[in-house]
């Protein structure tokens, strides 16, 4: 039985006489855009050419309602070596090493087909990054799913994490990290974000800016099918009632087919065969095939025939807009096709010149000797749409007041239910599925504030985390989108990193409401705003919009994927209380906001106030102070503070070193605001030698306090409440294995 497609004609089609105004919106097209197209054209397209222009000037592909936004952000720093523009992000760990990393979105294929969706997704992001010449080291995600009592999320999840781990395990790639919420939000749009980081020599990155007119357009990897038609069009609308018919827009990805190709790229990058590469990925050969001509400024010829198929009878139009996973496309040096041959047959993958470079600036399709297809490059290029769309800004939210929120009769009764709540609850029954083992580079391992992986020198180690809290930047989308930085960058201090650049990706609802479009130019305002307080630039990303079902938006999830360099891993901190009688000290001022606080959403069913603002200068001075504690060897542990506020951040260490600790409470500040508050640019810290630490804290203008003592099987309060660990560790561990045994039908094989 032949397969389907999302296509709604037969894609022999190519020489339709018509294009109808269905046709047109079939493709996502609006009427100006196409007036735009005949403009460029000179005349009608046929059917693949319109194939073409769909998916380039998709929100997907071309960005057109975020790019005005986007240039605001800062990319540069004297240790970048690639920012924005290529398939993955560069930066310079010096010692010939370079550090190549991006994270992107499959959001809406999860949804459809969760297995698949998450693991082409991650099969795409190994892509972006091997693509650039480097070998990926670690993989990281970041999850949001709907209410836990949707009737869907259970399904959704396991899916999920089974597609996650599937992939990566499969391919020999360990996934190390990331973060998994859940909000009723998400019940129609699931966020499947996934990141990779990898190494290069940084001498030897490589670029997808095609050269040289004659050069030879090679093919490689898989075949082409006619999985993920029109998947990138599908990425750049919202769901309607027909999502589970756009099942057939979702890739199928082959880990064991990925693995050879990694190897194969490698080998081949070490000779000098390869002037240009790039990944097929959304919109497949023609936006490989576009992005390559039009970054070098050339023309190029395909002869479509040529492509190797996997299914019979398939069509110019097909092989055009076919995202079948497993594929690049290369531009080489004249007379070294036989050794790129030899290599990939070696490896069992596929290997064909399927045409040229030209000098016509031109890209022209051929079919059998026919051309089905010639399009401009350049004017394709620099007339794809760019709007300023309307927006509206985010009302402020009316302050929190405190003294609403009661005092608690017993706050460690309270620490169990949020610690067991799903958003706090361990994690272990996802990290389980994935092996964050594999190579024995792991360092640190899933669950603490950042993954580290250790370098080929063996003294030095990268450090990775992925970040945001959407709840904030739905309640103040600029102080949201500096919160997601600034906790990024936490959360790498907090292991002994030197935070170097980030990658992002932008989850929002439709940009064409003016108050999702606030959403998402305050957030980019934010994130901007922190990235340059803290040099922090942004070299990479992915912006995915649309994510609505039936006019119901996720809450705004701007994801940034924070990366940093650890000098000496000998001297890194543990994330838990490592040994008794040590102090325990909170670094950073504790002023009790409670605002949009998971305490008060999980204690109290309310979600109301502003988030705690982020003072970038409080953030970077201590998050500096931090790092020069570690790099002095004052810390045996450490741990930012985020979600849930100190006490949660405490009950985590306990559990992790299974040790207990005693707190004492101040005199003057509300109990409840004090141990839960959310306040920002905060960390504990663990020392055996606390006056040196407060003596070079006040040195450094940094507030530091002693609040408790390590010791024990249980977390005391000086109000004589008490909890054991034993108690905790029960409430904390099974909300995962409980939820998901609930009804085995729904998980995954």
């Amino acid at each position: 039985m032949e397969p389907r497609t999302s296509c709604p004609f037969r894609a022999g089609d190519t020489d339709v006489s018509e294009i109808t105004p269905d046709i047109i919106a079939e493709h996502g097209l609006s009427s100006d855009e196409y007036a735009q197209v005949e403009e460029i054209m000179g005349r009608e397209p046929n059917l693949v050419e319109l194939g073409i222009f769909s998916v380039m000037w998709s929100e997907h592909c071309s960005y057109k309602s975020s790019k005005k936004w986007l240039k605001t952000l800062p990319t540069d720093s004297p240790h970048v070596i690639q920012g924005p523009g290529e398939n993955a992000g560069v930066i310079n760990l010096g010692e010939g090493q370079a550090a190549v990393f991006k994270i992107e979105s499959h959001n809406h294929p999860s949804y459809i087909e969760p297995y698949q969706g998450a693991a082409t997704g991650v099969g795409g992001i190994l892509r972006d990054v091997f693509t650039m010449g480097a070998r990926p080291i670690m993989n990281l995600n970041a999850l949001r799913f709907g209410d836990p009592r949707h009737p869907k999320t259970r399904h959704l999840l396991a899916g999920v994490v089974a597609g996650i781990g599937g992939y990566g395990n499969c391919v020999g790639i360990p996934t190390v990290g990331g973060e998994i919420n859940f909000h009723p939000a998400y019940n129609g749009n699931i966020l499947v974000n996934a990141m990779t980081v990898g190494l290069a020599p940084s001498d030897r990155i490589f670029y997808s800016a095609a050269a040289g007119p004659g050069n030879p357009v090679v093919y490689v990897g898989s075949k082409t099918g006619r999985d993920g038609i029109h998947g990138a069009t599908m990425a750049s609308a919202e769901f309607g009632d027909d999502s589970e018919e756009k099942r057939p827009t979702v890739q199928v990805g082959d880990p064991f087919t990925e693995k050879l190709l990694i190897e194969a790229c490698l080998e081949l990058m070490a000779t000098e065969a390869i002037v240009a590469i790039q990944d097929m990925g959304a919109a497949g050969l023609t936006s490989s095939s576009f992005e390559m001509a039009s970054k070098g400024g050339v023309g190029v010829e395909l002869d479509l025939e040529r492509v190797p198929m996997r299914e019979a009878g398939m069509t110019p139009y097909e092989l055009m807009l076919s995202e079948s996973q497993e594929r690049m496309l290369m531009v080489l040096k004249p007379g070294h096709e036989e050794t790129a041959r030899k290599i990939f047959e070696k490896w069992d993958l596929d290997f064909a010149v399927i045409g040229q470079l030209t000098s016509s600036r031109r890209m022209v399709l051929r079919w059998h000797g026919e051309t089905v297809g010639d399009l401009p490059i350049d004017p394709l290029a620099e007339a794809a749409p760019e709007y300023d769309r309307p927006y509206t800004t985010s009302p402020p939210r009316a302050p929190l007041d405190t003294a609403s929120v009661a005092e608690s009769d017993d706050p460690l009764a309270d620490l169990e239910r949020l610690v067991g709540s799903p958003d706090l609850c361990s994690r272990r029954w996802v990290w389980e599925q994935y092996d964050h083992l594999i190579n024995g580079d792991t360092i640190r391992r899933p669950g603490g504030d950042a993954a580290v992986v250790r370098l080929p020198d063996g003294q030095r180690g990268l450090a990775a985390t992925t970040d945001c809290t959407p709840r904030y930047c739905y309640a103040a989308p600029v102080e949201g989108g500096k919160q997601a930085v600034a906790e990024s960058w936490r959360n790498l201090c907090a292991v002994g990193a030197h935070p170097m650049a980030v990658t992002n990706n932008l989850n929002f609802g439709n940009p064409e409401k003016p108050e999702i479009m606030g959403q998402i130019v305050g957030c980019i305002e934010g994130m901007g705003e922190a990235c340059r307080a803290l040099d922090y630039p942004v070299i990479s990303g992915n912006v995915s919009l649309y994510n609505e079902t039936g006019g119901q938006a996720i809450l705004p999830t701007p994801v940034i994927g924070g990366v940093g360099l650890v000098d000496d891993l000998s001297g890194m901190p543990s994330g838990a209380l490592p040994a008794p009688d040590l102090d325990v000290l909170v670094i950073g001022e504790t002023r009790g906001h409670m605002g949009q606080s998971l305490y008060l959403r999980e204690i109290h069913a309310r979600e109301e106030g502003p988030p705690p603002p982020v003072d970038l200068d409080e953030e970077r001075r201590n998050g500096r102070f931090i790092l020069h504690q570690i790099e002095e060897g004052r810390l045996s542990a450490c741990h930012d503070l985020s979600d849930g506020g100190l006490l949660v951040a405490l009950a985590e260490m306990s559990l992790a070193g299974n040790l207990g600790v005693s707190i004492e409470l101040p005199e003057t500040s509300p109990t409840v605001a004090w141990l839960f508050g959310e306040d920002q640019a905060r960390y504990v810290v663990v020392t055996n030698d606390k006056q040196a630490v407060l003596e070079a804290a006040e040195k450094a203008q940094v507030k530091a306090e002693v609040i408790g003592r390590t010791g024990g099987d249980s977390l005391k309060l000086s109000s004589g409440h008490h909890i054991s660990l034993d108690r905790l560790r029960r409430s904390h561990e099974e909300w995962f294995d409980r939820y998901m045994a609930e009804n085995p039908a729904d998980s995954v094989a």
